[in-house]
């Protein structure tokens, strides 16, 4: 006799998980498949005999079964930038917590053949959907996919039958954080833009403009960094040469932070003299001096609504699509952002 009732000589089989649990077959499949109708009572009993014998669902078997892998490609672009990093993460948990596996590829800036490439690897790999998190314009694609697809801040360059769309466009937050700084009496509000081949930094840029020209406010000359410190840095320095910016809306973390540096150097005071207002929230904002105001970005409500709906089309390919929620809009007010000088009240 082994322990637990395993058979000997070979790995655990659903009838041992079966005669474990008291329950038959039939319905260990049901539990380990996630179908309804199974009390709590046996699921819980069927998934602690599992857990006892070390039992997996034969994911090949599983497939041959109901026609799908149980598997989500992902194509991405290959950074440790902060938002396509978190919005990965948030994409593999939402996942998993769907009982899904993940497959990912990484595509490179500056390499049009890079998207076609990469789904057509996944599509071989017979995934059952896509997520495509690709930030950058690299022009449309010359593909037909025929599984649904999420696409996450872009629209999709490619032929798709089924496309979900959850949390694009960063043009709503942008005019928040362009409108909090009007709000505080800013005459205007200098924008330190994204290069414009990302989607991000092109919704961060129209959203800037939005809130200027609803109050019919005039741009001023737009700054343009690469998303680094660095950059942000060499902007700052201009910004403080000129001597009558009194706001400044970077369009993420790093460059905000690379900007406040380079005003405090100047001589200038964050935020007495110049407001600087970031975008992302960064686990380093709130420790910055001093601590920056910012647009934080729900990655993780995102990439879940996005997983809902996108297992959703695998699952229920007939069913209507409902509209992703719109992402909400959360403006983290800190200190790097005040009235100006002089202002009433």
């Amino acid at each position: 006799m082994t322990p637990t009732g395993e058979r000997a000589g070979g790995a655990p089989r659903s009838v041992d998980v079966a005669r474990l649990a008291g329950v038959s077959q039939k319905t260990v499949s049901r539990v380990l498949n996630g179908e309804r109708y199974v009390s709590e009572d046996v699921r819980r009993r069927v998934l602690a005999a599992a857990g006892e014998l070390g039992y997996r669902l034969n994911s090949a078997a599983r497939a041959l079964a109901s026609g799908r892998t149980r598997s989500i490609g992902v194509v991405t672009l290959g950074t440790a930038l902060y938002g396509p990093a978190s919005l990965l993460i948030g994409v593999e948990r939402a996942a998993r917590d769907a009982g899904y596996a993940l497959r990912v590829v990484n595509t490179l800036e500056g390499d049009p053949g890079g998207m076609a490439g990469a789904v057509g690897s996944l599509l071989e790999q017979g995934v059952d959907g896509i997520v495509v998190s690709e930030p950058i314009d690299e022009g449309p694609v010359s593909l037909s996919v025929d599984v649904p697809v999420l696409v996450l801040g872009a629209p999709a360059a490619f032929g798709v039958a089924r496309t979900i769309a959850a949390g694009v466009g960063a043009e709503p937050l942008a005019r928040a954080a362009t409108g909090h700084l009007l709000d505080l009496g800013h005459a205007t509000v200098h924008h330190l833009a994204g290069p414009q081949r990302w989607f991000a930094a092109q919704d961060r840029l129209a959203g800037w403009r939005g809130a200027l020209a609803a109050r019919g406010i005039a741009e001023p000359a737009v700054s343009q960094g690469d998303w680094s410190a660095a950059s942000g840095y060499a902007a700052g320095s201009e910004l403080a040469a000129r001597g009558d910016c009194t706001a400044v809306f970077a369009a993420n973390d790093d460059m905000a932070i690379g900007v406040i540096r380079a005003l405090t150097e100047a001589g200038l005071r964050v935020s007495d003299d110049v407001s600087v207002v970031g975008f992302d929230d960064i686990p380093v904002a709130a420790y910055v001096t001093p601590p920056l105001t910012t647009v934080r970005q729900p990655f993780d409500a995102v990439a879940r609504e996005g997983l809902r709906l996108l297992v959703r089309a695998i699952e229920k390919p007939g069913t209507e699509q409902p509209p992703a929620a719109d992402p909400p809009v959360d403006l983290v007010v800190r200190a790097s952002s005040a009235p100006p000088r002089g202002a009433a009240g």
